[in-house]
């Protein structure tokens, strides 16, 4: 027995929710977002070669991960991590506050869970000895990139943009940024100067995945295709530069699938 209740987890994070306004649009995204970073993480698990006791150990980590960005809404009515970072916030409630312990009796999971919660939104994962927190850590890293797909492909682009669909479609393309897409490398926030910058920084979320089965998921949903096809670039010089990308991206994906 593992000792983890997932049921039992899944009941305590709803009463947990359950002081937070859930007419909120930001809280409600927050929400849909968990579960289906679980429902990633479920994915990815089934497909590898991945133990049951830890799988059910990745489908907790998966509907914690974010648990600091209820409370970083309800203080601040923003997802700026500059303000609050929320992984590090999420760390503080389950570990220093004592919630960990309305999600899972038992401790024996506790450094893995911290870890992996700790350091899901970094850039990069540091030198991790360890390989079950390694491991653990690249499952919610690539749980959480897939679902981020999924939000791109369907979210309003005005409200994620703070700005018309129009505006944004005129835009560029940076130089560095689509360098680093010809690096196959992440790009960091501090690189990006346009709305577009941005756009293709979250494409550029494949450069970081880990599992053959995360790149499988992002094939069989078409993301790449469907979140470059969202606008219709009216700057010649950045559609060449967006289908540039296009081709870079799905090369990749396909060879690491």
């Amino acid at each position: 027995m593992s000792g983890i209740d997932l049921e039992y987890a899944r009941k305590s994070f709803q009463k947990y929710l359950s002081v937070y306004d859930a007419k909120d649009d930001k809280i409600k995204l927050k929400r849909v977002h968990t579960f289906c970073v679980v429902k990633a993480a479920e994915y990815i698990t089934a497909r590898e070669n991945i133990s049951e006791e830890d799988r059910e150990l990745a489908l907790l980590i998966a509907l914690l991960h974010d648990i600091g960005r209820f409370e970083q809404l309800k203080k601040y009515n923003s997802y700026d991590d500059s303000i609050m970072d929320h992984a590090k916030f999420g760390v503080q409630i389950l570990f220093e506050e004592g919630k960990i312990r309305d999600f899972i009796e038992t401790d024996q999971y506790d450094k893995i869970i911290r870890e992996a919660i700790y350091w899901h939104s970094a850039y990069q994962l540091p030198h991790i000895e360890d390989k079950r927190i390694l491991l653990h850590c690249r499952l919610i890293r690539d749980a959480d990139k897939l679902d981020n797909f999924r939000v791109k492909a369907t979210e309003s682009l005005e409200a994620h943009f703070d700005l018309s669909k129009e505006i944004v479609e005129k835009e560029e393309v940076s130089d560095n940024i689509l360098e680093a897409v010809r690096e196959e490398r992440s790009i960091l926030r501090a690189e990006r100067t346009t709305h577009l910058d941005m756009w293709i920084s979250y494409l550029a979320f494949i450069f970081d995945l880990n599992f053959p089965s995360s790149f499988q998921y992002i094939l069989e949903n078409d993301y790449i295709n469907t979140n470059i096809d969202r606008m219709n670039y009216t700057n010649p010089k950045t559609k060449e530069r967006m289908e540039e990308v296009r081709k870079i991206c799905l090369a990749y994906v396909k060879k690491r699938a």
